[in-house]
């Protein structure tokens, strides 16, 4: 089969590689379409590997079909499927643990589906399991929040009846969020989030920026607040006074979805399917494609990221 490899120089390379082989409790998915995460653009700059066993080129999430299943699974070939990858999604064939394998929402494209697993596994796992979820009246803080991480985390937010800040970098992504629901909408290169901050104290944060702003805004979250790390954009160091942590009981919860077990995914993917596939169906939900690019075309999808463009997720797909 083919794969985008990445060569000794961090180049992208539509390359022969040997077709996958699939273990007793694996699925073999024909790859119809895999999105581009952030993860993705650190792996080919060679800073987050993919962890041993899986195809060490990019991709952590795709949609396709079904052509070999256990035989006691709850799949068969031919079905539409979408899947969470510890990486290889940039391929034509992929293997997986049939417990990362879900069903496509119904009334959603290849295209749609394979955006979906890795930024909602990511926010069910960091705003459910891991704060605990939210309940009306609380607030929820989260930069970038045109992202496909933002965009899932603000709609999921507003479901549980949180009242939502975020933070954008143009009226474009401004207008998107604000129809998705966002309160307050701050585009960061003009105005200062930590006044809202203030007077908002958010229960929950989910950050993916860190920098030096973050413990400024950290003093601010409620009494027993919740603030998780998934990533550090704007830079890995930032002050912190340590007395507001134990006074306010504030939890500083650091995580990652990569790294977490394949039990660990299989559940989380089982919760989406069960709670939030049907809101995807009936269109209180959406995933947002930015824009679609043949899989031989990953460095140009790349460089969407790179500049911060996207409203949503980009996506490639093969033929």
């Amino acid at each position: 089969m083919k794969a985008m490899i990445i060569d000794d120089k961090r180049n992208f390379v539509w390359s022969d590689v040997p077709d996958p082989v699939r273990k007793a409790d694996e699925v073999l998915i024909k790859v119809a379409a895999a999105a581009v995460n952030r993860a993705d653009l650190m792996q080919k700059d060679g800073l987050y590997a993919s962890p041993p066993d899986w195809p060490q080129w990019c991709g952590l999430e795709a949609s396709g079909v079904v052509l070999e299943a256990p035989a006691n699974s709850s799949f068969k070939a031919g079905d539409k499927v979408c899947a969470l990858l510890g990486g290889g999604g940039y391929s034509e064939m992929v293997t997986v643990p049939a417990g990362m394998v879900v069903p496509i929402p119904e009334g959603l494209s290849m295209v749609e589906a394979g955006s979906l697993p890795e930024v909602w596994c990511t926010v069910y796992l960091n705003l459910m399991m891991e704060a605990g979820g939210m309940k009306p009246g609380d607030v929820f803080y989260m930069q970038a929040g045109a992202s496909g991480v933002g965009l899932a985390a603000i709609q999921f937010a507003k479901l549980m009846g949180a009242k939502v800040i975020t933070t954008i970098d143009s009226p474009e992504k401004a207008a998107f969020v604000k129809k998705l629901g966002a309160d307050f909408v701050l585009d960061y290169r003009a105005e200062d989030v930590r006044p809202v901050i203030e007077a908002n104290p958010p229960t929950v944060a989910l950050d993916c920026i860190g920098g030096k702003l973050m413990g400024e805004c950290f003093k601010n979250m409620v009494f027993g607040g919740r603030w998780i790390m998934i990533a550090t954009m704007g830079g890995a160091e930032t002050t912190i006074n340590l007395e507001t942590v134990w006074r306010k009981r504030i939890r500083l919860i650091g995580s990652t979805l990569r790294s977490r077990t394949s039990q660990e995914k299989a559940d989380i993917l089982k919760a989406l399917q069960t709670k939030l596939w049907p809101h995807f169906t009936s269109g209180k939900l959406i995933t947002n494609i930015h824009s679609v690019f043949p899989m031989q075309q990953a460095d140009e999808a790349h460089g969407v990221l790179r500049r911060c463009e996207n409203i949503g997720k980009v996506v490639l797909t093969l033929e």
